[in-house]
């Protein structure tokens, strides 16, 4: 553990890179096939997760059967559709796209 006089005594830009070099991207992994991979993954899990969360609002909010929250129901059901479709072209063109290029051919 660092004392107060051991942080004092070193410059403050080597304090900052050795606290924040955990937390440094290795841009190698992310261009690899495992980190587009990984990337896709996570933007499809956001959709889905998006999805439900709008889903449970949407039905929650419904149930007072307020002016207000039937807005917010429609409102809900369009986001969960557009979320719906945006989760559907990260499957059909990142996630399986061997399976829509042999529909072409």
């Amino acid at each position: 553990m660092l004392s107060a006089r051991d942080r004092r005594d070193r410059h403050p830009e080597e304090g900052v890179v050795a606290e924040l070099q955990g937390f440094a991207v290795d841009k190698a992994f992310l261009t690899s096939h495992k980190g587009i991979l990984l990337e896709t993954e996570l933007d499809f899990l956001r959709c889905v997760s998006a999805i439900i969360i709008f889903l449970v609002v949407s039905f929650a909010a419904v149930t007072s059967r307020d002016g207000a929250a039937i807005a917010a129901f429609v409102f809900g059901v369009i986001l969960v559709s557009v979320f719906a479709y945006d989760a559907f072209k990260i499957y059909r063109t990142e996630m399986a796209p061997g399976a829509s290029q042999g529909d072409q051919q």
